[in-house]
């Protein structure tokens, strides 16, 4: 069989990384680098310095290719980066600012402004717009620097920072992107209220596509530099919808769980999902389909807090203590947003316990918000959840998977390669090699574990949730 490959880069937080694989998702190469950052990382960040860590990453990799891969076969590739992080550009697609960070809390007082003006306006869409919204992000923007206005001539997402340096293309981007700088993707259009009433200009606001679309070629000097041929360029997509991608869960029914830091719960259903209180958001899914789903504070943040330690230990120790009976919740920061909104919200431990015994009880909590994210999601959506694709850290513990299937009561998939990388090249071949994302995922990811619920834990771990959803009753958080 001849061998295409497929570049996907991940641009984060404190680093990017890229990574080279074949249509049938074998890794050919990788590459990683961090960022040096101020302190202000998590408010604004220079995208120089994502695109200088990007063709450092190119460099080295086309550079150190093995023998045997053909540069000539290379065909395209896509991005992926955080979401609702966002960039004002001028007239010469130069940032007039450092991007504005997801994670910087400063438009708080203009999500508030952006929620209220939506749900007058938009009946079935997205309209929870918050300080980690790109449009509440652009308010602020022209709120707080008048004097910059009339420098800005578009408004950018992470992502299509890195696509319009390799292409040039920095007016179009994709579905996923949009969905919190105020698009209605049911509609398919920039809605009146964004220039009406939130006083952004029309030409500020890129065209959209779908995930997957070609948006140009790799520019000729870079192609010359790296020694590359004509490469596709595709339009770049949101870091949780890659990992979902890479996850393997494109198809109706099918459902995505990362845990990292935090818990991110993505799936593909038929309808749209519509939730009143804005909870759970539905991406548009390149076929038509839905892509619904929320992220929560709890996570995997203090495993690296207060057990990263003795790790090994505490897992093998707890395989032998679950069920524990417990109730814990890890919420290390106060308030929850998903699958709860209760800003007052704060986590929970049982006492006088041993350090063994509070780290299995910590795992099933997280597994208990998972499931109430679940439920959430097939109440609201009407269809059921055929099976749970795992990714992330969380999913590297064997002890986790098996609790996590028996609680949720389906079947838990692990995937060989579960990256928002991995994810960003299946989009590249998405539409360029393969005729679907669906296709394109059926033939690149591989499960590398199933995990099947336990009948023996499932009848105690059915009482056990209950009895923690009585816990956050008592506590008003739901």
């Amino acid at each position: 069989m001849e061998k295409r490959y497929f570049f996907g880069v991940d641009v984060g937080t404190q680093g990017a990384r890229i990574v080279l694989v074949d249509q049938l998702g074998e890794l050919v190469a990788s590459e990683a680098q961090k960022f040096e950052l101020l302190d202000t990382f998590r408010q604004e960040q220079s995208p120089l310095i994502w695109w200088t860590k990007t063709m450092e990453m190119l460099s080295s990799l086309t550079a150190e290719l093995p023998t045997w891969v053909d540069k000539s076969d290379i065909c395209a590739i896509s991005v992926t980066s955080t979401s609702g992080t966002i960039i004002p550009l001028d007239k010469q697609n130069r940032p007039i600012h450092d991007a504005l960070m997801y994670s910087d809390p400063r438009s708080a007082a203009q999500g508030e402004r952006c929620q209220e003006i939506a749900k007058r306006y938009v009946k079935h869409g997205y309209t929870g717009f918050n300080a980690s919204s790109g449009i509440s992000k652009m308010c602020w923007f022209v709120d707080t620097f008048p004097e910059r206005v009339d420098d800005i001539a578009l408004w950018i997402h992470a992502s299509d920072y890195i696509v319009g340096q390799l292409s040039g293309n920095y007016h179009t981007t994709d579905y996923t992107n949009v969905l919190k700088s105020g698009y209605d993707l049911e509609t398919l259009e920039w809605p009146s209220f964004v220039c009406e009433e939130l006083g952004l200009k029309r030409s500020w606001l890129q065209d959209v596509v779908p995930s997957g679309t070609v948006v140009g070629t790799l520019l000729p000097h870079l192609a010359t530099a790296l020694g590359l041929g004509e490469i596709a360029v595709v339009v770049g997509m949101t870091d949780g919808c890659a990992t979902q991608m890479a996850s393997g869960a494109v198809k109706p029914g099918d459902w995505n769980t990362t845990i990292g830091t935090t818990l991110v719960i993505k799936g593909v259903t038929k309808k749209n999902v519509i939730d009143p209180s804005g909870t759970v958001y539905s991406h548009r899914h390149p076929e038509g389909y839905w892509m619904p789903g929320g992220a929560s504070n709890t996570g995997a943040d203090w495993i690296t807090i207060d057990f990263s330690d003795d790790l090994e230990s505490l897992t093998i120790a707890a395989e032998a203590l679950i069920p524990t009976g417990e109730l814990a919740w890890p919420l290390r920061q106060e308030g929850e947003r998903y699958p709860i909104m209760a800003p007052q919200a704060r986590g929970f431990m049982p006492e006088g316990i041993s350090r063994e015994l509070l780290f299995a009880a910590n795992l099933e909590g997280v597994a208990f918000i998972e499931r109430l994210a679940y439920e959430m999601i097939e109440a609201l959506s009407g269809e059921h959840v055929r099976a749970v694709y795992s990714a992330g850290g969380g999913s590297n513990s064997d002890v986790w998977l098996a609790m996590r299937a028996s609680i949720l009561n389906v079947p838990v998939y692990k995937c060989k390669e579960a990256s928002g990388a991995f994810g960003a090249a299946i989009m590249a071949a998405s539409h360029t090699y393969y005729d679907s994302l669906i296709a394109a995922a059926a033939a690149m990811t591989t499960i590398e574990k199933e995990v099947l619920p336990n009948p023996r834990l499932q009848p105690m771990y059915a009482q056990q949730y209950q009895c923690f959803k009585n816990k956050l009753k008592d506590l008003n958080y739901i």
